[in-house]
């Protein structure tokens, strides 16, 4: 069991790894691949308990958590709000301090950053960030294997983000400052990444004036979806804000021609991103979904290490 007399470590944002824990964690991913696409691999977590809050849906956070945890020969346990008393207002320190008693890891995917510390300040077990309205970190190790399983080191590398500030965007923008990578942002005016983040990324981070500009000489393209969960009332508007942010070929011709392209997904073709892009030959975002599943294996094996 976890030693819980010791201060957890937690994975809340990037800055909770130094470059190089971040960098061993990606390269254990990929052999973590590696091993399972050879079908091996072995039970290096046997009687261990990952505990999953989700307050938002999902497809690919909630598989890849609880394959990763079967793979390592440990277990993990669903919980929504509906399901549990947080539903009925039990405090966020109260659940994280009674689940610290039971398992040995959490996850939380949530909307508030700000409810996510709190619980992580109170929970005597690592607790990893599986996505908050500001940062989405554990899909920044996903992609970032990515790249280094099909283009190598990115340090140093231009990658353009295209479309929402968000809370991928703004992950792209701590991972850029850490990695030490070139990241261009073309976004439309009043859809900035946090400002402050981009701020203290310094040369690693700017937005630009268009697309185009951020694509030019990418080694590496990513977007996301035009309205995020809880967004969704906001479609039209951002349809028409986005008009002009759509990844194509033209964009794609102005990057690298090795490039790559990812998107986090779920993708809406003819929206963010056309057909002939993310289904094309620069795609690697059926790989990148893929890596969740591995990245995340070495980043539970990390905190529980």
């Amino acid at each position: 069991m976890v030693d819980r007399s010791t201060m957890p470590r937690h994975f809340i944002d990037e800055f909770d790894l130094s470059r190089e824990e971040f960098l061993q964690i990606v390269r254990r991913g990929s052999a973590f691949r590696r091993e399972h696409e050879a079908g091996a691999g072995e039970a290096l977590l046997p009687r261990r308990t990952l505990g999953m809050i989700f307050e938002k849906s999902s497809t690919r956070t909630r598989v890849s958590f609880e394959t990763a945890m079967t793979q390592l020969g440990g277990h993990a346990i669903y919980l929504s709000p509906e399901g549990t008393q947080m539903g009925r207002g039990e405090p966020l320190e109260d659940t994280a301090r009674v689940l610290s008693e039971m398992v040995d890891i959490i996850s939380v995917r949530t909307f508030s950053h700000e409810a996510l510390q709190r619980f992580a300040a109170a929970s005597r077990v690592p607790v990893i960030n599986a996505l908050t309205d500001l940062l989405h970190p554990c899909q920044l190790l996903a992609d970032m294997q990515t790249f280094l399983d099909h283009a190598g080191d990115i340090s140093g590398k231009r990658v353009a983000w295209i479309g929402d500030g968000n809370n991928m965007c703004n992950s792209y923008i701590n991972t850029a400052k850490l990695l030490g990578f070139e990241l261009l942002i073309a976004c439309p005016d009043g859809y900035e990444p946090d400002a402050g983040l981009l701020r203290a990324a310094g040369d690693h981070a700017r937005r630009v004036g268009s697309p185009e500009e951020a694509c030019r000489g990418a080694h590496l393209v990513a977007t996301d979806v035009w309205a995020s969960m809880g967004q969704e009332q906001e479609q039209s508007a951002r349809e028409k804000a986005f008009s002009g942010y759509r990844v194509d070929m033209r964009m794609m011709q102005e990057a690298d021609e090795q490039a790559l392209f990812m998107h986090c997904l779920p993708a809406h073709r003819g929206e963010e991103v056309d057909a002939d892009v993310i289904d094309g030959p620069m795609s690697v975002v059926w790989a990148e979904a893929g890596n969740r599943l591995h990245a995340q294996k070495a980043l539970v094996e990390f905190l529980l290490g």
